[in-house]
This record gives structure tokens, sequence and C-alpha cells, in this order.
């Protein structure tokens, strides 16, 4: 039998618990993963504006967290594409996802390839938007 390869897609920018997290659950839920570390690109698009940490910082950091067994770079805007790069068979995705247009339409996309997406506990205290946040606060009071 062939292993059961997942894949965690994520901009993973200022990583923090909530990253890890996911990372360890899905981990545990596969016998190979592969972090699909979204580009400063399209994530730009997709978030507004770019992450704070480049991409090939990212892809380091990302590649060195042990329940990772591969760090790829995703520059295409559609998780289909980058399953016919990858190749995995679950895709793991924050459950802030679940029931919304974007991860309906996720989940057609995978079911058609035969993919099962699988919705983790997001993590709601913590995320690179309320760090940026709290980051972009601390920058305008010192420039006060």
């Amino acid at each position: 039998m062939l292993p059961k390869v997942g894949y965690a897609p994520g901009v993973y920018d200022l990583f923090h618990i909530g990253h890890l997290t996911l990372l360890s659950r899905a981990s545990a839920l596969c016998d190979r993963l592969v972090a699909g570390v979204v580009s400063d690109e399209l994530a730009g698009r997709a978030k507004g504006r770019a992450p704070v940490i480049p991409l090939q910082e990212r892809l380091e950091i990302v590649r060195h967290i042990r329940f990772v067994d591969e760090a790829v770079a995703e520059t295409v805007p559609e998780k289909l594409d980058m399953w016919h790069q990858v190749r995995f068979d679950v895709l793991f995705k924050g459950d802030d996802w679940k029931g919304t247009p974007k991860g309906d339409k996720l989940e057609r996309d995978m079911a058609s390839v035969g993919v099962e997406v699988v919705y983790l506990p997001y993590t709601v205290h913590t995320s690179s938007s309320i760090l940026r946040q709290a980051l972009d606060a601390l920058l305008v009071d010192a420039r006060g």
C-alpha cells in the first residue's frame, strides 16, 4: 500500500502556535506531510498585502518543522494545480474555511481527483493577521 500523502497549504507568515498545531494535527493523519507555502505574490493578492516574512525564509522555517516531510512553494492560485505537482491524497485546511464559498469550491475541486479535504480546528486567539495588527500598532505608537 502506498503512503497517504497529506498537503497543508498556508502562508505561514509570522509563524505561530496555530501554524504549529495545524501541521502537527495534519501530520498525525497521514504518512507523509507536504506543506505548501504560498508565494508572496499569491498571498498579496489574497490578503491585500504581502507577507512580512519573504517566501524563501518562510519555506526555510516550515521545512525545519519536524512534522513536515517537505515544504514546497505554492506559486499557482488553484489547489488543483498544486495537486498535479505534488499528488497528495488529503488536503488540510483550517475549519474557518468549512461551509464557505471558498471551502465549497475547494471540496468540489479536490473531489474531482479523489482528494479528501479535512478541516482542522483554527486557532482563533492567535493568527498572523492579529500579530500583524499588533506590530502595525506598535509601529504607529513608535512613530507617534
